[in-house]
């Protein structure tokens, strides 16, 4: 009997968590049409080598098109090719290092 006070409140809780997941609005909806079409082909968001700058970290959806030209070495230090630009950043938390051409 003890136990249904319980169960009533894990089933409004996961009621809850579900509603608010309908409510939520992707980000891609807030774009104009030409970049939610560059979005959904993966393509890189605009204006992203505008924010390359040593100390600062690249951000995922940069950093998932990366080809390794120079894998990782004993510091740690990694050489990405991102679009034709060579980045040399940490490899765990993504900070530019420096930026080659």
């Amino acid at each position: 009997m003890m136990q249904t006070p319980y169960i009533v409140l894990i089933i409004a809780g996961l009621l809850t968590l579900n509603s608010t997941a309908v409510f939520a609005k992707n980000d891609k909806d807030k774009l104009p049409p030409g970049l939610k079409k560059k979005a959904a082909r993966g393509e890189l968001p605009p204006g992203w080598q505008k924010k390359l700058q040593r100390g600062t970290v690249l951000s995922y959806d940069v950093y998932r098109h990366r080809d390794i030209v120079v894998p990782v070495d004993k510091h740690g230090i990694v050489t990405v090719k991102i679009d034709g630009k060579l980045i040399r950043l940490v490899d765990a938390s993504r900070e530019i290092i420096d930026i080659l051409n």
